[in-house]
């Protein structure tokens, strides 16, 4: 019988076997996506020339280190999106296919997990080479190499929120136990994420009090807090309470899902399948 760390392993495998079966049209999928990047630095660098004759800043950012910092959200988006969860997630529970998890010795969430951890690995490996590419072609928009302090802080962020951007996707997609469709709430849940995380704008460009309410929810450590811990925004007392928060709402968020996982279990019908 297999013991739970090698049937993680075993799903790890399986799933990156999968994607690599597709490998040809997975990289051009990965490749493709790099080209808004193009995009979008140079509509800031025409925002920018329209200020001040291209001499000036906006908000505290300068043209560098707004470039800076799309290309880091970029990275952080890299760890963060998962795209499909959701509504897969209600797909199985719509179509009775969630069955598979009850009748066989594996919790759903977990297999979820390591499933996207698979396409991830295969994501990074396939996007490595244009991340690298860009980031170097672009490396006199950066204020330097993060110290190791940093750079290791910036890592951890960016591990948790790809935990937060699991576990948030997750929760839209347990909420099928009670909707019959969750591409609605999958739609707006998009849209604020793309604003609250500091994808489209820098939190910090907002009002202050929109931008301190902001600073409690777990979108921002979805795209912007990554960010803001490789550029050096976070002073040392920062940098752990910005870590402390972003592993409380991990804790938070996985207890979330469980118990809506356990309540959705308890009036599921197993119809379809």
């Amino acid at each position: 019988m297999m013991t739970a760390g090698r049937v993680k392993l075993f799903i790890l495998r399986t799933s990156i076997a999968e994607r690599l079966a597709y490998r040809a049209d997975f990289a051009f999928a990965t490749l493709v996506r790099f080209l808004p990047i193009v995009t979008q630095i140079f509509l800031w660098w025409a925002i920018f020339q329209s200020t001040k004759e291209g001499s000036g800043s906006l908000n505290g950012y300068t043209y560098a280190d707004m470039v800076a910092y799309y290309l880091l959200v970029m990275l952080a988006r890299a760890f963060s999106s998962m795209p499909g969860l959701a509504t897969g997630i209600a797909r199985d529970i719509r179509d009775g296919t969630l069955k598979k998890f009850l009748i066989q010795p594996i919790d759903m969430l977990d297999y979820l997990f390591w499933h996207r951890v698979a396409h991830k690995l295969v994501y990074y490996v396939v996007a490595a080479g244009p991340f690298a590419l860009v980031f170097w072609l672009c490396r006199s928009y950066f204020p330097g190499w993060p110290t190791p302090e940093i750079f290791a802080a910036g890592t951890v962020s960016l591990l948790l929120g790809f935990l937060v951007g699991f576990l948030l996707e997750a929760m839209l997609g347990l909420a099928g136990f009670w909707f019959l469709e969750v591409s609605s709430l999958v739609f707006v849940y998009m849209l604020m994420s793309y604003f609250l995380s500091g994808h489209m704008l820098p939190i910090d460009w907002l009002p202050p009090h929109v931008s301190e309410a902001i600073q409690w929810l777990p979108f921002k450590y979805l795209a912007f807090t990554p960010a803001a811990i490789f550029l050096g925004r976070y002073d040392n007392a920062q940098l752990i309470r910005e870590l402390a928060i972003e592993a409380s709402w991990v804790a938070a968020l996985f207890a979330a899902n469980r118990w809506l996982l356990n309540r959705g279990l308890r009036r599921y019908s197993a119809f379809g399948g």
